[in-house]
């Protein structure tokens, strides 16, 4: 056979699961492994934001820190988000070959079976929410939101992703979720802040945008993109450069709210946190942005070694008293307990 009629074969063989021994399991197993997107799994690594201010807003309780639970519930949440995964590569299949790069994914290559691919999310959904119930109440019933969102965002007649603005809000609010989630599998005895909600929710919705952003600026064809995705029908640069504007400010003002509300200090990390804002921005305005696929963002090792700066100092604040900054600010102290005072 010529070299041209190997290629012809391989390439066969890749689109059909085989490997080129012929024996079809490994590839095939690979590509149902690909549809759940382990590699996003490291999203639901900010659950820890989460259970971190679950231990500071209950250090003075005794809250003890129990590490397998925390595994657990991660375990928990990354099946959760699979199911949503799956389901959402099962329906977007058909707007996904209009994409230059999302084409070559399992589905919409034809390398896995939609009837298994949907039992497959449904596995996932009962393993994930089943582990869920074993942590508590609260834990489960934000894991079945979190798989709810999954439904609401991909599934007609709501498919909140083909609505301007309400793909990035209904996309952003698994952000929240996950915080909730971290909180709730290290007590089951109160709720997350609302201000601190919110703001989480806001800035991923700045994050969905630049998204947005920088998958419009790599297509370069309007036509072309709405039929990938039906919202950029709406959207040009300058509406996704304004919502990300939108989305920032209105994340910045209830993470303010949250500061005066149980911790000024937190206040150090304000610019750090407005710097990591435009680096991210920064990053989408670059062509074949990673921003267009947050699980190759680690890509960008500045931008990794930036964030986990910005988690360790506003973690690391919410364990000080620094006294002075209530005086400069005139902000009655919290009455929150702390590590340390200064």
């Amino acid at each position: 056979m010529t070299r041209s009629g190997d290629e012809t074969k391989s390439s066969r063989q890749q689109s059909s699961g085989m490997s080129s021994d012929g024996d079809a399991r490994p590839s095939v197993l690979a590509a149902y492994v690909a549809v759940a997107r382990p590699d996003h799994w490291f999203k639901n690594v900010f659950m820890l934001l989460g259970a971190a201010l679950a231990y500071f807003c209950h250090f003075g309780e005794g809250t003890p820190v129990r590490v397998g639970t925390l595994g657990w519930a991660f375990a928990a949440t990354c099946l959760v988000a699979s199911s949503n995964y799956v389901l959402n590569e099962i329906l977007d299949a058909p707007t996904d070959r209009a994409h230059p790069i999302k084409r070559n994914r399992p589905i919409p290559s034809g390398r896995v079976r939609l009837p298994v691919a949907y039992g497959q999310w449904i596995v996932l959904a009962v393993a994930g929410l089943g582990m869920a119930w074993a942590v508590n109440l609260p834990f489960a019933a934000a894991a079945g939101l979190l798989w709810v969102m999954g439904i609401v965002y991909n599934v007609r007649p709501l498919r909140t992703k083909e609505l301007p603005y309400l793909d990035t809000l209904s996309e952003s609010v698994n952000n929240p979720i996950r915080l909730a989630l971290g909180w709730f599998a290290v007590t089951a005895a109160a709720v997350p802040p609302l201000s601190l909600l919110i703001s989480y929710w806001m800035a991923g919705g700045f994050f969905m945008a630049a998204k947005r952003f920088a998958e419009y600026r790599q297509i370069r064809d309007p036509a072309r993109a709405a039929a990938y995705r039906s919202s950029f029908g709406h959207y040009d640069e300058n509406k996704l450069l304004l919502s990300m504007f939108f989305y920032a400010t209105a994340a910045a003002l209830f993470l303010g709210v949250f500061i005066i509300r149980y911790h000024l200090e937190l206040l150090l990390s304000v610019p750090l946190i407005a710097g990591f804002f435009s680096y991210y921005f920064w990053i989408s305005l670059k062509d074949e942005s990673a921003a267009q696929a947050p699980e190759r963002l680690y890509r960008e090792r500045g931008l990794m070694l930036y964030l986990v700066v910005c988690l360790a100092v506003f973690v690391g604040l919410l364990f000080v008293r620094i006294s002075i900054l209530y005086t400069w600010f005139n902000v009655p102290p919290s009455t929150v307990q702390t590590l340390w005072e200064l």
